[in-house]
């Protein structure tokens, strides 16, 4: 974009030389009259001024040297002058009259002259810089900053003005402050779409501005400041969404503010992520994370059993045909998901949870009302009916530590347990179902045992190995071949490691009551993981192995009915609660 000459209008009127009379009489005394006034800096004012004098005297003698010299002194002061208004433009505007003025007598007296031709283009060059500057402020009131055109290539707006204004005045100040002003534009436009949470608006209008002044930190400063505005707006949002996140049904507020938050948060900004994590843990686990262990207060002091929250996820539950040992009553095989996680007991009751629950209440447990279990015989190898076997008992009957699980337990005994639990916590506890328990057995396992195919090759469980034996040296007839746990009976919860979700004695130690009636296969099943129960029936699921499992009932998929009020040394639970 160019402005030419005639878009500039000289400020003050066209000049005319004062007439002074000449004569051969008068000549001498004019000269020294016209010294004077040049020495005064009297250039043009009236008659009596130096150029009207000079100019007069060399009209009058154009050949007298005297007088041409004269009038060149005088014309050279005044571009001198004129030159000195130029340069005081940007200190004072008005200043520019000034050059014009002088401009106007000098193209008067000599326009062929090359000085004068050669101010009298730096003055249109003036003129033209200044209505440039006119035109840009213009363009930048009316919003057209040339955005679109910030490395003035001449395509408008309110910059290329003010680049061509430059062009013509290297260093003329209002065109700089021009191109400032237009750089605060864009800067200001930047922070109103940042106020808008238009994040990414801003950083176009960013991005355009830094291109003005490349040089200045203007840009990077404000690009800083809607930075550190941004962070806050998005750590606002996080902090609202893990808020919402405390409050019963917060999750949708929740899942709200984190799709604000996305629209304004950089990608894989961490404050999204960690609001995106903290709502998919609430969804799935509720105020807990999956591999916490915690215990809860129980009204009438004490923590009640350490638990352990499981991870949602799937897994196809049940044997395949071709399973060594399976039955009929472990298929048809079927999908199932839990979209939310479980706390589950870390280990099976103890003999010492249990009684408190027993000293708490006036709960009867089945073996005490009956006055017998079931425990083992070390003459006869068996387990055998005994007297005076109840939940205080060991496997063999005799009376337990309480770091031993609890068994001579019934699926009533461990239910009416688990109800007290709820009381005392304002918790929901209850057996697992079984899907659940053949979920947590497996933990990600998809063969026939939780550790992978046949015998385990390192001490995992409490389960019947070839190497053990018991007191007086009888072995099992039927073990997983070269496996050895140094353990003939139940031991302590948690001797061994635990799986891969945190939980111990899921293989093996005792095999557990669930929360299903007995149904021969899983045609009808719930498809949804929950208890399958029918209501008044009598036949209840064991799942797990136990210590004196054979390999068969030692597999994931193994289950088998009981009668609910089955007592055994063989048979515990361990409890769940709902997040």
């Amino acid at each position: 974009m160019t402005i030419s000459a005639d878009q500039a209008v000289s400020p003050v009127p066209a000049w005319r030389p004062p007439p002074v009379e000449v004569s051969q009489a008068n000549a001498k005394a004019l000269m020294s009259r016209a010294d004077a006034a040049l020495a005064a800096g009297a250039l043009y004012a009236d008659a009596d001024s130096a150029i009207p004098i000079y100019y007069a005297l060399v009209q009058y003698a154009p050949n007298d040297a005297r007088f041409a010299a004269g009038f060149e002194r005088a014309l050279a002061m005044l571009i001198v002058q004129g030159d000195q208004a130029l340069s005081e433009i940007d200190d004072d505007p008005l200043r520019l009259r000034g050059a014009h003025e002088a401009a106007a007598v000098a193209r008067a007296v000599a326009p062929e002259n090359k000085k004068v031709d050669a101010y009298l283009q730096r003055v249109d060059r003036a003129d033209q810089a200044q209505e440039a500057n006119r035109l840009g402020e213009g363009e930048l009131n009316a919003g057209r900053i040339g955005e679109g055109d910030v490395n003035g290539s001449g395509k408008g707006g309110a910059l290329a003005y003010f680049r061509e204004a430059l062009s013509l005045r290297p260093g003329d100040v209002r065109a700089s402050q021009g191109i400032a002003a237009a750089e605060s534009a864009l800067i200001r436009r930047a922070e109103i779409a940042a106020d808008r949470d238009d994040y990414a608006g801003a950083e176009r209008w960013l991005a355009l501005a830094a291109q003005v002044r490349p040089k200045m930190n203007t840009a990077a400063d404000a690009q800083g400041r809607i930075a550190t505005q941004r962070a806050a707006r998005v750590g606002r949002l996080r902090d609202l969404g893990l808020a919402a996140l405390t409050r019963e049904r917060g999750i949708e507020q929740a899942r709200e503010l984190l799709g604000n938050l996305l629209r304004i948060a950089p990608a894989g900004d961490p404050a999204a992520v960690e609001l995106r994590e903290r709502i998919d843990l609430a969804t799935h686990y509720g105020l807990f994370r999956p591999g916490q262990t915690f215990t809860e207060a129980m009204q009438s002091g004490g923590r009640g059993p350490a638990l352990v929250v499981i991870p949602h996820g799937a897994f196809r539950m049940g044997a395949e045909a071709e399973e060594a040992g399976s039955s009929d009553a472990e298929r048809p095989t079927r999908n199932i998901r839990f979209d939310r996680g479980l706390a589950v007991s870390r280990t099976e009751i103890t003999v010492g949870e249990f009684r408190r629950f027993m000293n708490a209440t006036k709960h009867r447990a089945r073996a005490s009302r009956r006055g017998y279990s079931t425990a083992y015989d070390e003459r006869s190898g068996n387990l055998v009916r005994r007297g005076n076997v109840d939940w205080q008992s060991d496997y063999a009957g005799r009376p337990a530590a309480d770091d031993m699980p609890v068994v001579h337990v019934s699926a009533k005994d461990a239910m009416a347990y688990a109800a007290w639990l709820s009381k005392q916590t304002g918790h929901h506890y209850r057996l697992p179902s079984e899907a659940e328990f053949e979920y947590m057995l497996r933990a990600g396992s998809v063969q026939a045992y939780p550790w992978g195919e046949g015998a385990p090759l390192t001490r995992v469980d409490n389960l019947t190995g070839a190497l053990d034996a018991s007191p007086t040296g009888r072995r099992w007839n039927n073990a997983f071949a070269g496996y050895g746990d140094n353990a003939w009976g139940s031991t302590p919860v948690g001797r061994y490691r635990a799986n891969a979700f945190g939980l111990h004695d899921v293989a093996g130690n005792v095999s557990e009551w669930v929360g299903d009636c007995w149904h021969d296969s899983y045609r009808r099943a719930p498809r949804n993981g929950e208890a399958w129960v029918n209501p008044g029936c009598r036949t209840r699921v064991l799942r797990g192995g136990s210590w004196a499992s054979s390999p068969a009932q030692t597999r994931s998929a193994w289950r088998q009915g009981s009668d609910a009020d089955t007592t055994s040394a063989r048979i515990g639970f361990r409890v769940v609660r709902d997040i």
